[in-house]
């Protein structure tokens, strides 16, 4: 298809530039091979010597992968994507490309529990410091900058609590003090939230969630500049982590993104009716839902996610802990299962399972309660959904 640059996401979503192969596939192949014949010595010369473009070695690249890569960077409106083999294996190539022993990376407090656990008991091993703080305060991230400084890094919104930072204020301190800025884009999609818009540098997915949507993958994907993206390549992924996505994997999530658009549309439905119930009822002590207005960061939410805020949600019961389990282990339609972004509903306690890797004290700092569950919202008739937790809570009350 011609200009698809200038056609819309769902348009994008569902084709892409290289959909042309030699069998006429209507769905792009799966290229099922570790190597790449070359047709002479010479050729292979110039490719390891990148004076050619084309294939070497799946590692490196294949053509599935490529697909992929082509149709998520359009998307992200990135030069740039590069797909690994999971989200964390996409946090890790990023930070052991860009990074070396001495430097330093300002993260926020709230993120993803493996995530902070890289970051709290990691990256310390390679002589790389991290220091914690709100990205909702400026100052706070202004004053926790040092010399050393390479890299920001948050989450938008972000897990569990869905919290909201503005990005524009991130992208304008990275750029202030000649800083990397790196977003996990996971929960909004870039259907909802396009952080390069604002000026974002760098961003990451884990493509197991929303980006493939049924619950059958494990992976991850980082959209930038060609620069940087082929360092992360041909240093981190290829060296380091050999992180490398399969391309049966590759295929499961094009085929994911066919649907994006129209499942974020309902995911953030469903989820916004399941929050203003939850918002009243007795047993609840708070709702974290972007969409509501009660949320702290409402406002900036409503302009970075363009009026729908995806499919995932927090809340915290007011009989606590053994409440909170209690709930967990009764429900029906919901799954009890970490992950998120699943057809199906899925809801989990981050205290004791997702977020487990941080302490006590970090984890209380974060905002992440004893009595927090996190449920992400699937596409079931959301009528149901809500009964689910309604039968339950009532007994709460």
């Amino acid at each position: 298809m011609s200009d698809l640059k200038n056609k819309g996401f769902g348009t994008r979503s569902i084709h892409n530039e290289i959909h042309e192969n030699e069998y006429g596939a209507l769905t792009f192949p799966i290229f099922a091979t570790s190597t790449i014949v070359f047709d002479d010595a010479q050729q292979g010369g110039r490719r390891f010597a990148l004076e050619e473009g084309g294939f070497i070695y799946s590692r490196l690249g294949n053509p599935s992968t490529m697909y992929l890569e082509q149709k998520m960077a359009s998307l992200e409106g990135c030069e740039a994507a590069l797909a690994l083999s999971s989200g964390m294996g996409a946090i890790g190539t990023v930070f052991m490309t860009a990074l070396k022993t001495g430097d330093h990376v300002v993260s926020d407090k709230v993120i993803y529990g493996c995530t902070h656990a890289l970051f709290e008991h990691q990256l310390h091993k390679f002589g790389i410091d991290v220091t914690f703080v709100d990205f909702t305060n400026e100052a706070e991230v202004k004053a926790a900058i040092k010399e050393n400084t390479k890299i920001l890094y948050v989450e938008t919104p972000a897990n569990p609590t869905l919290k909201i930072v503005d990005l524009a204020v991130v992208a304008k301190i990275a750029k202030e003090h000649n800083l990397m800025s790196v977003v996990d884009n996971t929960v909004a999609t870039p259907y909802l939230t396009r952080p390069k818009e604002y000026g974002i540098d760098v961003i990451v997915h884990s493509a197991t969630k929303y980006l493939n949507g049924h619950g059958d993958v494990i992976a991850g994907i980082i959209c930038g500049d060609n620069d940087f993206l082929t360092k992360c390549r041909l240093e981190g992924q290829k060296d380091i982590t050999g992180s490398v996505m399969s391309a049966f994997d590759a295929f499961l999530i094009n085929r994911g993104l066919k649907t994006l658009h129209v499942r974020m549309d309902k995911h953030s439905e469903n989820a916004m009716k399941v929050a203003e119930f939850l918002d009243g009822h007795p047993a609840v002590k708070i709702v974290y839902y972007p969409g509501l207005k009660s949320h702290a960061n409402h406002e900036i939410a409503k302009k970075q996610m363009g009026g729908k805020y995806s499919g995932l949600l927090a809340f915290e019961l007011k009989g606590g802990y053994d409440a909170a389990l209690n709930l967990a282990n009764s429900l029906q339609v919901f799954k009890l299962a970490v992950s998120l972004g699943d057809c199906e509903s899925l809801i989990q306690h981050p205290a004791s399972m997702t977020h487990s890797p941080y302490s006590a004290e970090d984890r209380l700092a974060a905002g992440i309660d004893d009595g927090l569950l996190r449920a992400s919202i699937g596409l079931e008739d959301v009528d149901d959904i809500i009964n689910d937790l309604k039968v339950q809570l009532d007994k709460l009350v």
